[in-house]
């Protein structure tokens, strides 16, 4: 079985409220991806695969940015109604799904996080690299990471960066799409970053968290994360007084994250990644529908079943760490 733990869907009711939130234009990689939001042509997408079932989650945009935090309950009890009605009435689709929050309102977000967990049965959260701009180890936000360890479900997190943040100081916008090419692996390492500095693992020792696209920089660079992190401690002691809180290494303790294997195809970036984080901890996921829909699973699938990994560690990519990680 290849239990696919990150795909985006947005249920029929959410994507008609989204619609009369947001300009359309704005959003057109997102309407115009049809699997994204019709279910026949989601159906049809996952049906040319064999022995192959996803885990969904909402997609862009985060719901803190479309109201509120009076009116941002509302729409993830919207989204996780919704996608708990399509994981019940095709199970042989969709595995599990990861319910949306109202970060902007974290005591909704757990009372939330409760409710789609015991109610409607979702296997873990999604949450975004920064919340309108404030970093995820805000202690507002500690109360949401505790109640999903003691909840025992993982959290997916996902970058969020706009051409709003511009590439440099004298320009007003980003350009060339940067922002989204480089700037989400950006944004996910940067989340990551404060996570660890912020002695979250410490603090919880059974959280679980899965970086999308395979970690982003962390693996890549894991040189500069070891010296960068040493030599510039001598010049901040925000940063020593940071690392005297950690109970290993910066880069051990980012190897403490779950990596998923969404990488459009690049099987460089997933080898990279599995020898950083290794096969306990990588997850297969495509990110479907996008990186230009069914193809991208046909080669996320083709990249693992080319790993020079054993068949052991092969499964527990392809399902068996999903299995462990949702308590499937």
């Amino acid at each position: 079985m290849r239990l696919d733990i990150y795909t985006h869907f947005f249920p029929a009711r959410f994507f008609a409220k989204l619609q009369t939130l947001v300009e359309p234009a704005r959003m057109a990689p997102w309407f115009n991806n049809q699997p994204l939001h019709d279910l026949d042509e989601r159906l049809r997408m996952i049906e040319g695969f064999a022995e192959y079932r996803q885990v969904i989650a909402n997609s862009m945009p985060p719901l803190e940015t479309l109201g509120g935090p009076e009116a941002t309950p509302e729409l993830a009890r919207m989204v996780n109604d919704g996608l708990a009605e399509l994981c019940a009435s095709h199970p042989e689709h969709f595995a599990a799904f990861a319910a949306s929050l109202p970060m902007n309102n974290p005591e909704a977000a757990v009372a939330e996080i409760d409710r789609a967990v015991k109610q409607l049965g979702a296997r873990g959260v999604q949450i975004f690299s920064n919340v309108n701009g404030r970093p995820l180890d805000d202690p507002a936000f500690f109360p949401i990471f505790q109640r999903m360890a003691e909840h025992d479900l993982p959290i997916w997190l996902h970058p969020v960066r706009t051409a709003a943040h511009s590439d440099y100081s004298a320009l007003e916008s980003s350009k060339y799409a940067a922002f989204f090419t480089f700037g989400w692996p950006y944004e996910t390492t940067l989340a990551m970053t404060h996570l660890v500095f912020s002695g979250l693992f410490e603090k919880l020792p059974g959280i679980k968290i899965i970086a999308h696209h395979m970690g982003a920089m962390v693996p890549f660079f894991e040189g500069r994360v070891g010296v960068g992190f040493e030599e510039f401690a001598q010049v901040s002691p925000e940063l020593q007084a940071a690392r005297a809180v950690l109970t290993l290494s910066p880069t051990d303790t980012y190897r403490m994250f779950y990596a998923d294997t969404a990488l459009f195809g690049s099987a460089a970036g997933v080898r990279c990644g599995l020898s950083f984080f290794g096969p306990q901890q990588a997850v297969f996921g495509s990110d479907a529908p996008f990186g230009r829909g069914a193809s991208n699973i046909e080669a996320t699938i083709r990249i693992v079943e080319d790993l020079e990994v054993s068949d052991e560690e092969r499964a527990l990519i392809f399902e068996g760490n999903a299995k462990r990680l949702l308590r499937l």
